[in-house]
């Protein structure tokens, strides 16, 4: 897999933090976990349900050599998740994101996650009048 990096982007690759001074073009080999700097969410900007839940898988992602901890509070929100939801296309989406969580595939499933950021924005607009994890 090829990837481009403009001046000062980083990219984190199996934990490590990597910034380039210059445009660059990396090409890995190998079969490493990476996250692009604008992959990356904030904890400022874990601020529903959904976003908390790419926060730590994004945690396990990023430091692949400790994922006890972040696995444990993934298992929990997940289950919290599973527990409040009656949307079947976010029932299916979090049961795609746990077969990926549980193979260690954790940048589809932040792919995945990210696909339901709209599902869940659509879910908390009509809270207003209906249950937040209400059956479409």
């Amino acid at each position: 897999m090829k990837i481009s990096l403009r001046a000062g982007e980083r990219i984190y690759i199996n934990g490590a933090v990597l910034r380039v001074d210059r445009k660059v073009s990396v090409e890995l080999v190998n079969d490493v976990m990476f996250l692009l700097e604008g992959q990356v969410m904030q904890a400022s900007d874990a601020t529903t349900a959904m976003r908390q839940l790419y926060f730590i898988v994004q945690l396990m992602l990023m430091n692949p050599t400790d994922v006890r901890d972040a696995s444990a509070l993934y298992a929990q929100h997940h289950a919290a998740l599973l527990a409040v939801c009656e949307n079947g296309e976010m029932l299916d989406g979090l049961a795609a994101v746990d077969e990926l969580v549980e193979t260690t595939r954790y940048f589809e499933a932040l792919k995945r996650i990210r696909a339901l950021f709209p599902v869940e924005q659509a879910i908390l607009a009509g809270a207003t009048t209906h249950s937040p994890f209400e059956a479409a």
